[in-house]
């Protein structure tokens, strides 16, 4: 999970911070700038809401009647679908290929085939939803979901020091990083227990603890980290052939940054 300090030394601005609860997860806001407290970050604010709960209508598997429920149940066609379905399972394959079936949108489940893009949907759902918060002038942003986040600070203020918690203990931090313009997304089983398994096998990794992802795209970093996090004790080197930037933590508490050359 990533936890959001504030970088304060070089400004004056006041860090406003809104929470909700969407998607069955707290989805949290950080404004900072000329639009923090006022009514047109409060609009934009409402705005991102109601994104979040378009995607949970859509692509929530808790819903019977969502469009991704009835898709999975065969009484719609990916055709009769809003566009977004399709580009959520586009990439959802792709990450099928990249890990050899590891990752899969669509797998049996005794015996029965379920679809489930969850693995895609939160880091597509916020990034999509934080488009309005860069269109508030001379305004940073932060918004986080479920530990996941999105965020932009302008030049002259400071970068969001992200930080990567512990898995052995979430009080402590492994790795602090500083964002500007970005995402940073952590898979790994300390907070919801071992619900990152192979698609084909069934079984949780092993040989890792935590596996996070810095990118421009929260839905790139989300699904990475995923993808990452699946591939155990071969985290690192994954990183590393994907050209990805973030930090592995071993069960040992060992943290590896992996750097993008």
């Amino acid at each position: 999970m990533t936890v959001v300090r504030v970088a304060s030394r070089g400004t004056d601005a006041r860090v406003v911070r809104h929470v909700a609860q969407i998607m069955g997860m707290p989805i949290s806001l950080a404004l900072r700038g000329r639009r923090a407290g006022t009514s047109v970050g409060a609009a934009a604010w409402e705005e991102v809401q109601a994104s979040l709960r378009w995607s949970d209508e859509v692509f929530s598997t808790w819903r019977p009647e969502s469009t991704i429920s009835r898709l999975g149940r065969g009484e719609l066609a990916v055709a009769d679908c809003p566009p977004e379905v399709a580009e959520v399972l586009a990439i959802g394959e792709a990450a099928r290929r990249a890990t050899g079936g590891a990752f899969a949108v669509c797998r049996v489940v005794d015996g029965r085939e379920v679809l489930d893009p969850s693995g895609v949907v939160k880091g597509w759902a916020v990034d999509r939803a934080s488009a309005v918060l860069r269109d508030l002038d001379d305004t940073d942003f932060t918004l986080a979901a479920g530990g996941d986040l999105v965020c932009s600070a302008v030049l002259d203020r400071p970068a969001w020091r992200i930080g990567i918690e512990d898995p052995r203990d979430p009080s402590r931090l492994v790795a602090v990083v500083p964002v500007r313009d970005g995402a940073v997304a952590t898979s790994g089983a300390v907070h919801r227990g071992e619900h990152v398994r192979h698609a084909v096998t069934g079984r949780a990794p092993a040989g890792v603890a935590s596996v996070s992802v810095v990118h421009s795209s929260l839905t790139i970093a989300d699904v990475e980290a995923t993808c990452g996090y699946l591939q155990g004790a071969g985290a690192t080197a994954w990183l590393r052939e994907r050209g990805r930037t973030g930090v592995v933590v071993m069960p040992d508490g060992a943290a590896e940054v992996v750097s993008r050359r």
